[in-house]
């Protein structure tokens, strides 16, 4: 499944010595990787991001008491990134994300079942150190 992002092309935020640089090709893009790549360092630095930025909305598993499901039904217009995924998203809300053509999804996990994702959808965080900053950005998983 391939479509264009309809929240935002491009993220970038500064924290202390971190660069957090994606660029959104997808609707959905599903992040995956290697323990202590930065995924969640990253998804911290977005969460920082959303008390200013009313187009973010950010989900871990802080929320895993919550109904996540009726959250990103009620949510509209925003990019939507929700780390734990594996934990917290259950087949009925994957369908949910699979077909929600009103936000932008940044699905940080291991398991992308039942997203109807193809190789498109899949990405993983790289980084680079440029001088005393570290850049984190997203790649296609298939190369």
């Amino acid at each position: 499944m391939k479509s264009k992002p309809v929240v935002m092309e491009h993220f970038s935020t500064i924290h202390t010595s971190y660069i957090v640089n994606f660029i959104f090709t997808n609707n959905i893009t599903i992040l995956t990787g290697e323990s202590a790549s930065g995924k969640t360092a990253s998804f911290s630095f977005m969460k920082e991001c959303m008390a200013l930025d009313r187009n973010i909305l950010c989900l871990n598993y802080l929320d895993y008491q919550k109904d996540i499901g009726e959250i990103i039904r009620q949510t509209k217009g925003k990019l939507i990134v929700i780390d734990n995924a594996d934990i917290l998203l259950d087949d009925e809300v994957r369908k949910y994300i699979s077909l929600d053509n009103e936000n932008q999804y940044l699905i940080i996990g291991r398991n992308p079942g039942n997203l109807f994702a193809t190789k498109e959808n899949l990405f993983e965080l790289v980084s680079e150190k440029r001088g005393e900053q570290t850049e984190f950005q997203i790649r296609p998983y298939f190369t």
